[in-house]
């Protein structure tokens, strides 16, 4: 192959890749294609896949119907919110070793199996709070305080001398 071919065989390569990519979006549906057509419910565990198999050893396969949504919070240490179905939270923090799981402030080291245990016993417990019920301020109407009066003091009247 000759240096100008290879350059000819590059140009119709590019023009190929980049006319493709300006058409529309068009699905043939005569064609087998392997697009999936499942839309990922939580897109960051596409992103974090030791993230997915924490969320299944703490919560099941099932995590879809528990969990609300899954925030990522910060990116070091890696720390994640679960937001659980009834607006529960706890956090998951990705370490060099292990994850650890923080549910009601207290942290359980995902690492030994009794922590991870009590890691899923929280998370039943929080689960088991049922949904926060908010209150609209009309609701609320302060209490006026009960308006206080004086105890009545006997009033000492200074004897006064008998005038002439």
């Amino acid at each position: 192959m000759t240096k100008n071919e290879f350059r000819d065989k590059i140009k119709s390569l590019v023009k190929q890749v980049y006319s493709g990519a300006t058409k529309s979006t068009e699905i043939d549906l005569d064609t087998v294609s392997a697009v999936s057509l499942d839309t990922t419910r939580f897109p960051v565990l596409a992103k974090f896949p030791t993230l997915r198999d924490t969320i299944i050893k703490l919560l099941t396969d099932q995590y879809d119907l528990f969990i609300k949504d899954i925030e990522w919070v910060a990116p070091r240490p890696t720390t994640f919110r679960i937001v659980l179905a009834n607006d529960q939270v706890f956090y998951l923090i990705f370490t060099d070793r292990t994850w650890i799981g923080k549910v009601e402030g207290k942290k359980y080291y995902l690492l030994n199996i009794s922590e991870e245990q009590n890691c899923v016993e929280s998370i039943a417990r929080i689960l088991s709070y049922g949904t926060k019920t908010e209150v609209k301020k009309e609701e609320i109407t302060p209490e006026a305080p009960a308006e206080e009066t004086p105890a009545e003091e006997p009033v000492e009247t200074p004897e006064t001398p008998p005038t002439a």
